[in-house]
């Protein structure tokens, strides 16, 4: 799960999870769908960290959930179980981006999602902090493929909503490629091709907010179609990450070609060396589309909207920044980019940008658009200690 690496405000990443065996099979419990399922539409807003974020009910109680199809257990906030008693068994620990973090289990009688409704079975429990969206507001669950593969899920990102049909359904005119469920880590699993070479298995990520996001062996095949490359960082369940990134020119999922495509490049060791995948298919791509998921069926269908021709945000500043309070916090600074030739580091804070300060709903402002504004502007930024320094934005990758 990623964001845009180039947002006014970074948005941390949560990541991807999994599980190293699966004994966790009685999780899934029983589920059914009901008739009218075409008409049970599920709104969701985007996190600021990218994800479909959204409203359902767990024995009785509503939940906010974030749409996760890169986790192959629905997970439990910790700290939701904490403030409702839940008994939590410990069930050892399973990968995530930035290495392994602590899994519980807790059984749970009843979970409702749009047309879907499970009785019996488990979810995982972790801590999942509120970081992970990219913004201050914690969530409460992590819907992954045991709530969803069963069923063709239908994503309309232009009209913010979704819904969960029978398997086979064809509610839109679209685009097919490969689709499957990976027989041992339990995740969707799709393919891309980048200068004519086919890349896979590629995990089909809603959880992850960035575009695509390679290992390194896949990298190598790609990188020579690549732009510059410069840095990122993403925030992972399990601890932050700084990925390398570039522009890729094109990408293809099947028949679909998109331009212009966002690439994180993974380190030795990393999420997708450790599971054994090539990469992701993140959230940042998947929206470009309208997007039916139907694993069951074999393919995901992508029909493009307006948003498919829009080329991605580029930083022209090259800091990543997080906002606290009435402040920002600079998350990273990217190789390369003018903060780096300026000397700015990783925690330094700004308080003012052009003299203007920077308030609690600095995400939503117009404010928050100097970090991606047009390049040659130079913008002054105080430092929080009354200093000020100037940035001259520019192209960098």
């Amino acid at each position: 799960m990623a964001a845009p690496a180039t947002a006014p405000v970074q948005p941390p990443v949560p990541a991807p999870l999994s599980a190293s065996a699966d004994p966790r099979a009685a999780w899934a419990g029983r589920s059914a769908l009901a008739p009218d399922a075409e008409t049970r539409w599920i709104p969701f807003d985007l996190t600021p960290g990218n994800q479909i974020r959204f409203t359902m009910a767990l024995d009785g109680r509503p939940v906010t959930a974030i749409l996760d199809t890169g986790v192959s257990y629905s997970v439990l906030a910790r700290r939701y179980a904490d403030a409702h008693g839940l008994a939590v068994q410990a069930e050892g620990r399973a990968t995530a981006i930035g290495g392994t973090v602590a899994i519980g289990r807790v059984a749970t009688q009843r979970l409702a999602i749009g047309a879907v409704t499970r009785r019996g079975g488990s979810l995982g429990v972790a801590d999942l902090p509120a970081a992970a969206t990219g913004g201050t507001r914690a969530i409460d669950l992590l819907v992954g493929r045991d709530l969803t593969a069963p069923y063709a899920l239908d994503i309309d990102y232009r009209a913010r909503r979704f819904r969960l049909l029978r398997s086979g359904s064809r509610p839109f005119a679209g685009v097919a490629a490969p689709l499957t469920i990976a027989p041992d880590l339990r995740i969707y699993l799709g393919a891309i091709a980048v200068g004519g070479r086919a890349i896979a298995p590629m995990v089909v990520d809603t959880g992850d907010g960035s575009a695509i996001t390679l290992g390194p062996a896949a990298w190598a095949h790609a990188r020579t179609a690549a732009g510059p490359v410069t840095s990122t960082v993403s925030f992972g369940l399990a601890g932050p990450v700084v990925f390398d990134m570039a522009i890729l020119p094109e990408v293809r999922v099947g028949e679909t070609e998109a331009r212009d495509v966002e690439v994180r490049v993974e380190p030795v060791g990393g999420f997708s060396d450790t599971i054994g995948v090539a990469g992701r298919i993140g959230s940042g791509f998947l929206q470009r589309y309208r997007v039916l998921l139907d694993p069951t069926a074999g393919h995901m269908l992508l029909a493009p909207t307006a948003a498919a021709a829009t080329p991605p945000v580029r930083s022209t500043s090259g800091l990543l920044l997080g906002l606290t309070g009435d402040r920002l916090k600079v998350l990273h600074v990217m190789r390369g980019s003018p903060a780096a030739a300026g000397g700015w580091r990783d925690g330094d804070m700004i308080c003012t940008i052009d003299g203007a300060r920077v308030r609690a709903d600095y995400a939503t402002s117009a404010l928050a658009g100097w970090a991606t504004a047009a390049a040659g502007r130079s913008v002054t930024l105080g430092d929080c200690t009354g200093g000020r320094r100037r940035l001259m934005l520019r192209r960098f990758y």
